[in-house]
């Protein structure tokens, strides 16, 4: 048994959908769990459709409306009028419009979680009812009924051990039946059966859960790359891929944003060494990468940008030297507001932290904390991580760029950096003309 994964951008249109059924046809005769996202960019769509909701303007209806013509249009290109999944699918927008017409929740990502969770449920629905049409046996499955979760909206902590004993409830009897079995990534439930989210992009950790739950022989997530590569090739070119990977170079990798898989991905399926492939649904027969135990440990320069950071550097208001019992205080909080730290620095007098720049959360936790510490918030910065980094490597990444603190650690370097204005880039090349 094996698990696929494919995400919004293989979706995202009547020809994805296709696509992907065309590449199901190889794999027809193996038995296969697929986890599918939302289509395309609906997930921003449906945020867009929480925050009017959320802020009363009016709009959130008319968004909605808009996402369910859309959904629409693509069922248009794929079945005939008349077919059953477009009551099916009405249905399920349903179910979002009925939060939509209730008052506000107070609980802002519990009500997110209730509305952003339409984008799988209906992509599910879809892709199922179409591989159904052209012949390939799926069973839809609703991912709810098997990964539980706590009650953390839009970060949902997997109850590994309910989790599992659903998985040989619910899904082994339906790999008895043959076929492929069809569900949703990024969703989970409460113990109350109120719709959790796994956090965004969450679906490549959906696709680890059950593939770990069910002992697959291996998982495959389908993306628009060839594969893993060494840097982001919407910023950098010449990237190279890399043909395998160690499950501890994967991790270090996303841990600190490299964006082609999630980060919590890897280590369910390290700890049952479970091989993990990287594939291009636009070239489906291409090798791809292979992310596994086997492998060296010898790597070109790895680069990860993780763009929208924020530097808080903190202070005691008393001007007394920041103490553990004060880092006890100042970690505790951010962990309560999932406020994830990427890179950290501390001197006598005061510590600095950098976070992905969440304006809701950074102020709540200013405001939390604000009557021991001074808090100063420095936005629209860039932490740059390269993994077997070379000087030349990091010298051409500081061009054009202030670095405002790095660290090296063995073979890994981390810098916080802010653009240059092209104005003052000028004038420093003057001065060193000049000089």
């Amino acid at each position: 048994m094996q698990v696929f994964k494919f995400g919004g951008a293989s979706l995202k249109d009547a020809a994805g959908v296709k696509n992907v059924a065309s590449i199901l046809q190889r794999y027809k005769d193996q038995s296969i769990v697929v986890v599918v996202s939302a289509m395309g960019k609906t997930t921003n769509a449906l945020e867009a459709v929480v925050a009017a909701h959320a802020q009363q303007t009016g709009e959130a209806q008319n968004l909605y409306n808009a996402l369910k013509e859309h959904h629409y249009a693509i069922m248009r290109d794929l079945f005939e009028d008349g077919d059953e999944v477009f009551a099916t699918v009405n249905d399920t927008f349903v179910e979002g419009e009925w939060v939509i017409e209730e008052k506000p929740s107070e609980n802002y990502d519990y009500m997110y979680d209730q509305i952003v969770c339409m984008g799988e449920l209906v992509s599910s629905k879809i892709v199922t009812a179409y591989l159904n049409k052209v012949g390939l046996k799926t069973q839809w499955l609703d991912a709810r009924d098997v990964v539980a979760t706590d009650n953390t909206y839009r970060e949902g902590w997997v109850n590994w051990d309910k989790t599992k004993a659903n998985a040989q409830k619910v899904v082994a009897p339906m790999l008895e039946k043959g076929g492929f079995i069809l569900t949703q990534g990024f969703i989970g439930s409460t113990s109350e059966n109120f719709t959790t989210t796994l956090g965004r992009e969450g679906s490549d950790y959906s696709a680890a859960i059950f593939s770990y739950c069910l002992d697959a022989e291996a998982m495959t997530i389908w993306k628009d790359v060839p594969g893993v590569l060494n840097a982001d090739p919407r910023i950098f070119d010449n990237t190279i891929k890399l043909d395998r990977l160690s499950y501890r170079e994967a991790i270090e990798m996303t841990y600190y944003g490299a964006q082609v898989i999630h980060p919590k991905t890897i280590k369910p399926l390290q700890n049952k060494n479970i091989p993990f492939f990287v594939k291009s649904f636009l070239d489906p027969s291409a090798p791809g990468t292979e992310i596994s135990s086997d492998t060296d440990d010898n790597y070109p320069p790895i680069v990860v940008v993780e763009k929208n950071q924020a530097l808080l550097h903190i202070s005691t208001l008393d001007y007394s030297f920041v103490a553990e019992h004060h880092m006890a205080r100042l970690f505790g909080k951010a962990a309560d507001l999932r406020i994830f730290v990427n890179m950290m620095q501390n001197t006598a007098v005061s510590f600095t932290i950098c976070v992905p720049n969440v304006p809701d959360r950074i102020e709540k936790f200013v405001k939390a904390v604000s009557d021991e510490f001074k808090v100063k918030v420095e936005q629209s910065l860039e932490l740059i991580t390269i993994r077997h980094y070379t000087e030349d490597t990091i010298s051409s990444l500081k061009k054009g760029k202030v670095v405002l603190f790095e660290e090296r650690i063995r073979n890994t370097m981390h810098m916080v950096v802010k653009n240059v204005p092209t104005i003052e880039r000028k004038e420093v090349e003057i001065a060193g003309s000049k000089s």
